[in-house]
């Protein structure tokens, strides 16, 4: 399916890994020129190579709001505006209620929260004024089911949920859409931290048996930014091979 984004600009925060990558690869094999970030500067020059001419990045840390106010910026400079805003970042630090303190706290807000509103603030302006856009924040399935030990993540990225649909809704008539995609447990570095090297997709719960494709996951990212989906916004979908429970 043509996505119609061939010649789209695009800025994918922290994709130089993961479902990131993912997502910057799925961008650039429809035509998207792709500008990604990543703390690393080693990563960055291999995610750069396995991209190819279509992308390009530089080394931004976007776990604070300035961070994330940098990279959107230095992005819509280098590709002269940002048509497209993947907000993506690290999670923080795994930990229950009674083992996490203020200070833990404040910096999963920065990261998981304020960076993303800070990405947000500097480039949806230009996509109202062009009346069109799109925001595709990568999130998590548990703003939908908060996961065990990660009480941290879990309210960041609930905050950040309720940021993303009150902008959806004010932005909508100028033809930018504000989306989230919540990923269950696919094999990126981040799941081999918390779960070890081989997670089992039935121990862990998941109906689909396995844990999921990373390069699948960039594929539906994908989708959801195409010049078709412009009447789909406000919608925060969940990508985990049926582990999630609920009815809605």
């Amino acid at each position: 399916m043509d996505l119609g984004l061939n010649g789209r600009r695009a800025a994918v925060a922290a994709g130089t890994a993961g479902l990131g990558l993912a997502t910057a690869r799925a961008l650039v094999a429809e035509g998207v020129r792709t500008v990604v970030c990543g703390r690393d500067a080693d990563r960055l020059a291999a995610a750069l190579a396995e991209l190819g001419p279509g992308a390009e990045g530089f080394v931004c840390d976007v776990s604070t709001a300035d961070g994330g106010r940098e990279f959107a910026r230095r992005a819509a400079e280098m590709l002269g505006g940002v048509d497209i805003l993947v907000a993506n970042g690290g999670g923080p630090p795994p930990g229950g209620a009674a083992d996490v303190d203020d200070a833990q706290f404040a910096a999963a807000l920065q990261a998981n929260l304020l960076s993303v509103v800070a990405m947000c603030a500097t480039v949806v302006p230009a996509m109202r004024a062009q009346r069109w856009g799109r925001v595709l924040a990568i999130t998590s399935v548990s703003v939908r089911q908060p996961i065990p030990n990660l009480i941290l993540s879990n309210t960041a990225r609930a905050g950040l949920t309720g940021y993303l649909k009150t902008l959806a809704r004010e932005v909508a008539g100028d033809g930018v859409t504000v989306n989230s995609i919540q990923p269950g447990v696919h094999a990126t570095d981040r799941i081999r931290q918390l779960h070890g090297d081989a997670p089992d997709g039935r121990s862990m719960g998941i109906p689909a048996g396995v844990v999921g494709n990373a390069g699948d996951f960039g594929r539906i990212a994908a989708t959801m930014v195409a010049n078709h989906a412009g009447f789909m916004t406000g919608v925060n979908l969940h990508v985990d091979g049926g582990a999630y429970q609920g009815l809605l």
